[in-house]
Parts: C-alpha cells; sequence; structure tokens
C-alpha cells in the first residue's frame, strides 16, 4: 500500500510502475489532464505530474496564444517530460512523454469548426517503447451534443487512422458516462475506468458536482491494469489538486503487446 498524503485522503493501492516483461511487452502509465491554459498553480501542477510518473501525458487546453511554445516547454521541463505534439497547433489538446518513449511520428488535426463554437482539434503521436507500439490520440470534445458526438466518430477514424494495432485515445469529453458520445467510445474502445477501477472515480473539481467528464481508453489487446484518479496518492496532495487547476487528472497503467 502507499503512503498517506496527510490530508486526510485514504493511501491508494500500488498502481503497477512503469517497467518492460521478459516478452518485450511493456507497461506504460498515461495520464490525462485538463489544465485549463496553465493559469491556476503551475508549481503544484508539476508536482501532481510527477508524482504520477507518467510515460505519456494526455493534455487538454494547454496554452495557445502568445508564447504559447515556452509556456508548454516549461510544463514539459518542470514535469520532467518533453514535449511531444499539439498544443497551438491542435487547438489546446498536447502530448508530452518521458525520455523513455521514442517518437516515430506526430500530427496535429484541427476538426470542422462551427460558427460561435471553440475550434476543436486532435493532438495525436505514435510512439515506441522498445518493441512495442502505441498510437495516442489527445481530446477536448464540444460542449454540444451534436457537435460532440460527431466529433467522437471523427475520433475513432483518427485513431484507425494511426495505423498501429495499439492506441489510446484520452481526454475531456464534456460528456459523462451515460451519454451517446461517450457510449460510442466505450463501446468501441475499453473505458479504462470500467475495465479495471482504482483511484476516484470522478474528474471535476473538488466540491463540484460529480461528474466523470475525463477517461482514458484503450483499443482491443491493450491491458488495463488500473485507471482513476490518484487521489491518495503518495506525492499528491489534496491541496495540490485545487490550486493546479480545474479537473482532476486520470491516470491508467496499461500493458501494451510487443509488436
Amino acid at each position: 500500500m502507499g503512503s498517506a498524503t496527510g490530508t486526510g485522503t485514504a493511501a491508494l493501492p500500488d498502481l503497477p510502475a512503469s517497467r518492460t516483461e521478459s516478452d518485450g511487452s511493456v507497461v506504460i502509465r498515461v495520464l490525462s489532464y485538463n489544465i485549463r491554459s496553465m493559469r491556476d498553480d503551475v508549481a503544484a501542477l508539476a508536482r501532481v505530474i510527477r508524482a504520477c510518473r507518467p510515460d505519456v501525458v494526455c493534455v487538454q487546453e494547454a496554452p495557445r496564444f502568445f508564447r504559447w511554445r515556452k509556456a508548454a516547454a516549461r510544463l514539459a521541463r518542470t514535469s520532467g517530460l518533453v514535449y511531444v505534439s499539439g498544443g497551438a497547433t491542435a487547438s489546446g489538446p498536447m502530448i508530452l512523454s518521458s525520455l523513455r518513449a521514442h517518437v516515430e511520428r506526430t500530427e496535429d488535426v484541427l476538426l470542422p469548426r462551427t460558427p460561435g463554437l471553440h475550434q476543436r482539434g486532435f493532438a495525436t503521436a505514435v510512439l515506441r517503447f522498445g518493441r512495442a507500439r502505441l498510437g495516442v490520440l489527445s481530446c477536448h470534445l464540444s460542449i454540444k451534443d451534436w457537435e460532440r458526438h460527431e466529433q467522437g466518430r471523427l475520433l475513432l477514424d483518427r485513431l484507425a487512422a494511426l495505423d498501429v494495432p495499439h492506441a489510446v485515445a484520452a481526454g475531456d469529453l464534456n460528456d459523462r458516462p451515460d451519454g451517446r458520445t461517450f457510449g460510442l467510445l466505450a463501446d468501441a474502445l475499453q473505458d479504462g475506468w470500467a475495465t479495471k477501477p482504482w483511484g476516484r472515480e470522478h474528474t471535476t473539481r473538488l466540491g463540484d458536482p460529480l461528474q466523470r467528464i475525463d477517461a482514458v481508453f484503450a483499443t482491443e489487446g491493450v491491458e488495463v491494469l488500473g485507471c482513476g484518479v490518484p487521489m491518495g496518492l503518495p506525492g499528491i496532495t489534496e491541496g495540490d489538486l485545487r490550486a493546479a487547476t480545474d479537473h482532476l487528472p486520470v491516470l491508467a497503467a496499461l500493458r501494451v503487446p510487443a509488436a
């Protein structure tokens, strides 16, 4: 069991650590996090990310305007990670990774825009961890149901277009598990929390109405070893979670087979 954080939050059972198995498969940690354009406590944000020890971070609401690349580089550096793709070029979604990942290719995708609504996009990458290859897609879907559902279809198309046997999609869905877009994705992919719940379920800010609107999904063949909000994980305090941004992070441990 992990140690207590000193905030009254119960300690979490250990989540599998990153490693390479004897058969060439890899265990990786994938973190999804809406960071609200780094408008809050960036030091607290970096502490939360570091404590999760992620191999991949799917960011939403990354900085998109003046000197956004400098802000993205700062977050990567203070979190012990490197920038991979996205940011302003994907209209908010971004991907960071540890040095463990070899970046094979990246592509930022802007989605069809509805007048009067925010431009949306996907940050995508194909990463290699030794003999295992993984497609990654970070998303932040629309607040409007009809547009969000169409973006969910485009997400599945884009994930397939990465043309790799195993992939993950993670992000802020602006939809709950009983919504039709969440359901569309959960029917086609493994919903991490529903498959192997770990930690806290709800991803809205502490004190807000309980909702699970952020998620990590994986394709068939990827083994979900645990997924949820890492409240109670050693090194993560409730104070930092409150100060970092207005969403809670979702952390998943996944086993990806060798190619």
